[in-house]
């Protein structure tokens, strides 16, 4: 990275060439507007983060303990508080990512109005949204670089040459808030080359990294609801391959790839592929096939369809509406199947949907992927879908019945009372809530956690509290206690929050390009100077 002083030498350069026609401009403050915006595009910022992603992959590999986490945003803000909060709790950014999330498009970022996870938004939204993330996260950079240049002058001024020192090492070595964002594609919106034409376009607002899912586009489910529908490999590797020459024809080449797979709750396929011969893809994709073994053509009725197989013929169970069924109890031979099948075509990272947390189940899947993928990987979902509660206290009360404890204190299918929360049961579950991330990095190659929506309920959550009292008796004093005096007392930026609206940058600005006359807002009168 360009320190302070190089940028402020190379300014020095380019104005020495202009003449007087250029005096007006100062090399320090062109230096301090390029480091406060180190990335000019999203394809910066996509092959910037990229490299971080791979980094963070490799180090995995060596030690599952380096996994990686994010949580999915709605809104710029959200991303850019996020990351500020956990510079400020942690002071670095490694190994924490955002994550875009469909579901939350669909339902707060359509011009629809709020719509279910059914790939009805406006495909232009996705590309949005990481654009969005990308704007307000540099903002945060400039925002806490031109508190630096502050310090560093208030350090001259003050004639402190340790305070000016250490303002310029913070410059020299800032740590920016831009991070990589994995980011959902749902099925691709289309076909091979819709979903072509807005990868580029995620790509160019700065995704690194596209997850994308094994569903039918115009038929695409939540993956925590039912009716879900899967297409043959052929279509879904197609896919892939077209997210690939994406990310190869604008040049960034460590882009990364994750393969969702729905098939472990997918009992329909939109239809049966072509096999050409005996044991290829789409052979092993129809064994699935639910049927009827037919063997006289008497038994086949007015558009019925035959499919042989081996050496029998069955009628594939079809449901009215053309789909066809799958086997039951097929889930996880086909989740492993399309595991195996996308990383051997050209994804990086896989994702398996399940309907619990529960780890023996996913590490078992994982097991029989990486007997043949010995370095598969995960991005799991920590889905606000699942009772987290509810269901690692049933997880424990089953073990505890296993290993021949007395539960008559509990009765399993109540175990969400809050009668429970002090027990020894819950306390175990809560325990083992705490160490899921940690030990299913361990034992079931889990590289990424996230969890898909969370401040879409914090939000909800937040925005309750708040209204239950502001609107009841404490009036106020709800905002105060509640927020603003958090805000104080915590250091959260945004209690200032023309300051992080950007009003200091702009008295800043006008100051470089009006010197003396700029009308600045952060003045004496300025009421922001209540928070010190």
């Amino acid at each position: 990275m360009t320190t302070y002083q190089q940028q402020m030498d190379q300014a020095t350069r380019t104005l020495a060439t202009q003449g007087e026609a250029w005096n007006g401009i100062s090399a320090e403050y062109i230096a301090r507007m390029r480091l406060q915006n180190r990335f000019q595009t999203g394809l910066d910022i996509a092959r910037y983060t990229a490299r971080i992603m791979r980094d963070d992959m490799a180090a995995y590999d060596r030690d599952p303990a380096q996994y990686t986490q994010s949580l999915g945003c709605w809104h710029g803000f959200i991303g850019q508080q996020k990351m500020i909060s956990i510079k400020k709790h942690f002071q670095s950014t490694k190994g924490r990512y955002l994550y875009l999330s469909g579901w939350m498009i669909a339902a707060l970022r359509s011009e629809f109005g709020p719509l279910p996870d059914q790939s009805m938004h406006e495909k232009t939204a996705v590309p949005a949204l990481i654009e969005e993330l990308y704007t307000f996260l540099r903002q945060a950079d400039a925002r806490e670089m031109n508190h630096l240049f502050k310090d560093l002058d208030a350090a001259r001024a003050s004639g402190d040459q340790v305070a000016q020192k250490a303002a310029l090492n913070k410059i020299d070595n800032f740590q920016t808030h831009v991070v990589p964002i994995i980011a959902d594609i749902d099925a691709g919106f289309g076909n091979e080359e819709a979903t072509y034409l807005l990868s580029k376009k995620m790509i160019e607002a700065g995704a690194c990294c596209i997850q994308i899912e094994n569903q039918v586009s115009d038929a695409k489910q939540c993956g925590h609801q039912d009716g879900k529908v899967t297409v043959p490999h052929e279509d879904f590797l197609a896919k892939i391959n077209a997210v690939r020459y994406a990310f190869m024809e604008l040049g960034v080449e460590d882009g990364v790839i994750v393969a969702r797979t729905d098939s472990l709750g997918a009992s329909l396929t939109q239809k049966i592929p072509v096999s050409s011969t005996p044991g290829d893809l789409n052979d092993q994709y129809n064994a699935f096939i639910d049927g009827e073994e037919i063997t006289s053509l008497d038994q086949l009725e007015s558009g019925d369809m035959l499919l042989r197989r081996g050496d029998t013929n069955i009628r594939p169970t079809r449901l009215a509406n053309g789909l066809v069924r799958f086997k039951p109890d097929t889930g996880v031979d086909r989740v492993v199947l399309d595991c195996v099948t996308s990383l051997q075509h050209g994804a990086d990272l896989l994702w398996i949907e399940t309907e619990k947390p529960h780890l023996q189940q996913i590490a078992c899947m994982v097991d029989r992927v990486r007997a043949i993928e010995p370095k598969a990987k995960l991005v799991y979902n920590n889905s606000p879908s699942f009772n987290w509660t509810l269901s690692f206290r049933q997880q424990v009360f089953d073990a505890w019945t296993e290993e021949g404890r007395d539960l008559t204190p509990y009765q399993r299918d109540n175990l969400m009372n809050a009668e429970y929360d002090e027990s020894d049961l819950a306390q175990e579950a809560d325990a083992r809530i705490q160490s899921f991330q940690r030990d299913a990095a361990r034992v079931a190659g889990v590289f990424h956690h996230l969890i898909t929506l969370p401040t879409y309920h914090t939000a909800a959550l937040s925005t309750d509290d708040l209204a239950k009292d502001y609107f009841g008796e404490q009036g106020m004093l709800a905002y105060v206690r509640k927020v603003q005096r958090q805000e104080i007392r915590r250091g959260l930026a945004c209690v200032k929050h023309q300051d992080m609206a950007g009003s200091n940058i702009g008295d800043n600005h006008k100051e470089y390009f009006s010197g003396g006359n700029a009308l600045k807002a952060s003045g004496k009168d300025n009421t922001m100077n209540q928070f010190g």
